[in-house]
């Protein structure tokens, strides 16, 4: 296998894995009544740990730099609780609110907003495609949100909230470590920043204060979502973009939320009807048009 199939096959196992561990989240939250607060606090520890591991083993020489310089010092703080730990409890707070579906379909207009801040922090206008790829988003949400009746809401307002919520949160999270990856690999920012938010929340949720019904699927998916939903997918796409670049390996990540549709549709018995399906597909397809732009 060449190394652009591998990349291929890197990212959609990635963004696969992703959405696979979102619905994961779903069964814990709503059928073994474990908190948010407490996944997410042995889910970025865990991995976090596991990445610097991994670094120190690569004898990764940017794993203790990086905190001897103030500047990035600060800047790898705010983006482990600023942009890591907020995009990831945002996204599992719609999941237990909603489903994981509707919200990794909400979170994944972030592209969208990401176009609209490039376009004003640069002062450069949006092309027809960029117009269009939003309106197609905003469409895709109000479908998804009220199935085409301005008057009602297919899911709760905190659901809808911390969907939108968790958009913003991913656009912050992209556009914030661009300095530290600048200078530091990614496994060492990646590593750090999933530990930092992973301190942070245990000091409102420590992981000794073990909470939910616990028996043999508790177990299994808890650990997925620590390993296969976050360790190796992380890895994997940042494989993938060393072998086939940023750009196509984004849009490969749409995998991530027709797995996550699927999987919750036949194992959790999520109700997806075709205005869903039509509202996924607008938001979807948003990744397509604006990939294609520099």
């Amino acid at each position: 296998m060449n190394n652009h199939a591998k990349g291929v096959l890197m990212a959609l196992s990635a963004a696969i894995l992703w959405g696979v561990s979102g619905t994961s989240g779903q069964f814990l939250f709503q059928q073994r009544a474990m908190s948010v607060e407490w996944l997410m606090a042995v889910r970025m520890l865990g991995a976090g740990i596991l990445l610097l591991i991994l670094a120190l083993i690569q004898k990764d020489v940017h794993i203790w730099a990086i905190w001897r310089n103030k500047s990035d010092r600060r800047r790898l703080l705010v983006f482990g609780v600023v942009g890591m730990l907020t995009v990831q409890y945002t996204y599992f707070a719609a999941i237990k609110h909603s489903n994981a579906a509707t919200a990794t379909i909400l979170q994944f207009s972030a592209p969208v907003l990401i176009a609209i801040y490039l376009a004003v922090r640069f002062r450069t206008r949006l092309s027809l495609r960029g117009y269009f790829a939003i309106s197609l988003a905003i469409l895709g949400t109000f479908l998804l949100v009220t199935h085409g009746d301005i008057g009602s809401l297919n899911i709760s307002p905190l659901a809808f909230a911390f969907g939108i919520a968790s958009a913003v949160s991913l656009a912050l999270y992209t556009l914030m470590p661009g300095k530290l990856l600048a200078r530091y690999s990614a496994t060492t920012v990646i590593g750090w920043g999933l530990f930092v938010g992973g301190v942070a929340i245990s000091l409102i949720k420590p992981p000794w204060e073990v909470d939910g019904i616990w028996d043999g699927y508790t177990y299994a998916n808890s650990l997925f979502v620590v390993f296969f939903g976050t360790l190796i997918p992380f890895y994997m796409y940042l494989k993938a973009v060393q072998l086939i670049g940023g750009q196509t390996a984004s849009v490969l990540t749409s995998a991530e939320p027709l797995s996550a549709t699927l999987i919750a549709v036949l194992w959790l018995d999520v109700s997806f009807l075709a205005m869903d399906w039509l509202g996924a597909s607008s938001i979807i397809l948003t990744v397509f048009l604006l990939s294609r732009r520099s």
